[in-house]
């Protein structure tokens, strides 16, 4: 790790809540749209993100589907899940301007309590920058509504594809000026640090146990050093800055 000049972003769980924002957004919108009642928004959310998954992949590994922007994607997504017979009770109280600003909400997640004082900690030494599936508007308005100080903005649309793409990951270094060894990619989920290992880039992988992501991670991810398959395993990025810092000074 001590020739890495860039650090890449994975954005959704590893820098923002998403699942929090946007479970607190659905309650407020049921609340203030209707219907009256408890909802399972857990389940809500959890689809909402899952089609999202399904649609990246589809689009980064096939020749032939249309590329379509995350912001695109996620609203149609909301229409899909709110015309299903589980959730059409629900569908039927929100208007298009509800679906609408309930979709914006996706460029305000909130961060998570280390992820502003670690960015900015790790941005004294290294470039720093996002490398997610979000589009660059949403990405930036997040940056702004979070206070992340990315250096730059990577993001799907840049590439018309998403990751695991391997002109995704093999995109970032280049625009960069940097070889992919002297970049890591840094994220919550085993699969995209897989992807880009298999693409020459250092891996740092961030445990985020409250994310609730609906794919399953591996019960424990380790290091290299302690027998698994990531050069860094950390708990926050604020610890993250700290292990580079004494990699650098050679501790």
């Amino acid at each position: 790790m001590d020739n890495v000049e860039v650090l890449l972003f994975d954005v959704f769980g590893t820098v923002v809540n998403w699942y929090g924002t946007i479970k607190a957004e659905l309650a407020r919108t049921g609340g203030e749209c209707g219907p009256s009642g408890s909802e399972d928004w857990h389940s809500f959310v959890r689809e909402w993100r899952w089609k999202y998954d399904e649609k990246t992949d589809e689009i980064a590994t096939s020749g032939s589907a249309k590329f379509l922007t995350v912001d695109d994607m996620q609203r149609r997504h909301l229409d899909e899940i709110l015309d299903a017979p589980q959730w059409a009770h629900i569908g039927k109280c929100w208007d298009k301007n509800a679906r609408d600003k309930l979709n914006s909400v996706w460029h305000g997640l909130d961060g998570w309590p280390d992820s502003t004082p670690g960015l900015y900690a790790l941005k004294k030494d290294y470039i720093i920058a996002t490398l997610s599936n979000g589009n660059v508007r949403l990405l930036v308005n997040m940056a702004k509504h979070a206070n992340l100080p990315w250096d730059a903005v990577f993001a799907g649309d840049i590439f018309c594809s998403y990751k695991p793409c391997p002109k995704v990951y093999l995109g970032a270094p280049r625009l960069l000026s940097v070889p992919p060894e002297r970049c890591a990619m840094v994220a919550m989920h085993i699969e995209d640090l897989r992807g880009a290992a298999k693409n020459g880039l250092k891996t740092i992988y961030v445990r985020r146990p409250d994310a609730n992501e609906p794919i399953a991670e591996p019960e424990e991810v380790k290091s290299k050093a302690e027998g698994g398959e990531v050069d860094v395993a950390v708990d926050s990025l604020l610890e993250l800055a700290g292990v580079l810092r004494k990699i650098r000074e050679g501790v």
